[in-house]
């Protein structure tokens, strides 16, 4: 993929996925804007880009108001003359059941993934749409907003919340020539590892230097940074330009695309539904089979 030419910002870049797509959209000749909370993160993450060979800058802000998305906009604008590729990768956790979840644990999460997300993509689509030439808005997401997951009413919200506003923009922004995709990422990374099931095998590779087991890599769809970087590198490119309104999953060596929700099973009834009707109706009808919910379990095996 070529990019050059073309400027791209990555929220909370300063480390792990964030980092690994800031470093793959500067390899394929992307300037980058470099973002996270923590000043020696930024530091280190543009240097690093730098000593590859790419183009990078920083900005230190809290991704969630409309001042910080502004920043962002306007750094890469002031340091590179424009901007075609938003990344939304900043994210934070506070994992907790339902019953034990404060008001602060669910608004700085939704805050940070969903505001965030909002307040940035709508500051990145005022600026290209002036520009007038296109743009790429590349949306990260997560498996749990595609399923839900224990002790992740937040996130699993803010992750959905993601992926339908993808396909609003989608709607809104085509005829701009902005492309707005959500990626569903799965990589080893210091929140995958507290998994049972992955923490031994991950800690393994890391520790030898061999690769993930196949098992893993195929059954799972879980590998390294790395083998997400590449989605985000395409939707960024041109090859993606008729891409839109999709949730695209990757990991390992899985390549997905999630459906769409949409009615599985349908019933009518002259007149309409009491709750009789649909009592006696739903168990050989429309509930007759149901979907399954949650992340399914992995299974640990032999390599």
């Amino acid at each position: 993929m070529d990019l050059q030419g073309k400027v791209a910002v990555v929220t909370g870049s300063g480390r792990g996925l964030g980092l690994g797509y800031a470093q793959a959209l500067a390899a394929a000749g992307a300037a980058v804007v470099v973002n996270d909370i923590d000043q020696e993160a930024v530091d280190s993450a543009v240097a690093a880009i730098r000593s590859q060979g790419g183009t990078a800058a920083g900005v230190v802000a809290a991704v969630g108001d409309s001042e910080s998305a502004e920043r962002l906009v306007q750094a890469a604008v002031e340091e590179f003359g424009r901007l075609d590729v938003l990344v939304t990768n900043a994210g934070i956790l506070r994992d907790r059941v339902l019953w034990k979840m404060t008001d602060d644990d669910f608004d700085a999460v939704v805050r940070v993934h969903l505001r965030g997300t909002f307040t940035c993509a709508r500051a990145a689509a005022v600026r290209m749409r002036e520009q007038g030439t296109g743009g790429r808005l590349i949306l990260i997401s997560s498996p749990a907003g595609q399923r839900g997951n224990f002790g992740q009413t937040n996130y699993a919200a803010a992750k959905a919340g993601i992926v339908a506003m993808a396909r609003t923009w989608a709607l809104e922004l085509g005829r701009a020539g902005i492309t707005v995709n959500a990626v569903v990422p799965v990589a080893a990374t210091e929140m995958t590892k507290t998994i049972p099931a992955f923490a031994p095998v991950i800690e393994e590779s890391e520790r030898t230097g061999a690769p993930l087991p196949d098992w893993l890599r195929k059954d799972e769809g879980l590998g390294t940074v790395e083998d997400v970087a590449g989605l985000v590198t395409f939707l960024a490119s041109d090859a993606s330009k008729d891409v839109t309104g999709q949730a695209i999953g990757i990991g390992g060596d899985r390549l997905a695309l999630w459906a769409h929700p949409k009615e599985k099973a349908v019933a009518f009834a002259d007149g309409g539904w009491d709750a009789d009707a649909i009592a006696a109706a739903w168990p050989d009808g429309v509930g007759g089979d149901p979907e399954t919910y949650g992340i399914p379990a992995p299974q640990p095996r032999q390599a």
